[in-house]
């Protein structure tokens, strides 16, 4: 007890914007609380129009990378950026079974079997063929960490483009 006393009076004189003397340190180290975490203080309702700007600007760049590894068919790239439960359902036998019965798939006679099959019969065949603009108009934070990127239509459709967390790696698809 008495060696945590010391090392908490020791953090408080290191850390203080004072220049005088810290007093009673007991009083102060009992009466502040402990800072809350940036998750527990993150209000997505109040972003600032920095962070708001920034993050669309990377979340723009992320899907015009993206879009460049479908039209390259570059799946091994394109599985890079899929959060590792997305990518756990996408590769689920049982998804790509219920994929393989879909009308679409099964009038061309196309089983899926792998998410690389996933990749080439779905995503590249989607997004080439996709009449949603790829410009990203806003972002909706979830958390600090997860945003929705979402487009606008032509008629005023706020279509969703992607569910993205932002990771130590960088940007990750949940969706």
């Amino acid at each position: 007890m008495k060696g945590s006393f010391i090392v908490l009076i020791g953090l408080v004189t290191l850390f203080a914007c004072t220049t005088g003397p810290v007093s009673e340190p007991q009083a102060s180290a009992s009466q502040s609380a402990a800072p809350a975490s940036p998750e527990e203080t993150f209000d997505p309702g109040h972003v600032s129009q920095e962070l708001y700007e920034t993050t669309k600007a990377d979340v723009q760049k992320l899907i015009d990378d993206l879009n460049d590894i479908i039209r390259d068919k570059d799946y091994t790239a394109w599985a890079a950026y899929l959060d590792g439960g997305y990518f756990a359902d996408i590769s689920s036998a049982e998804n790509l079974r219920r994929l393989s019965d879909s009308p679409a798939l099964k009038s061309q006679k196309i089983v899926l079997r792998s998410p690389q099959d996933y990749f080439n019969h779905v995503v590249v065949p989607s997004r080439s063929s996709s009449r949603v603009s790829d410009r990203v108009d806003d972002v909706e934070f979830i958390d600090q960490n997860r945003v929705k990127a979402y487009t606008v239509t032509e008629k005023g459709d706020r279509v969703r483009l992607y569910d993205l967390e932002k990771t130590a790696e960088g940007w990750k698809i949940l969706n």
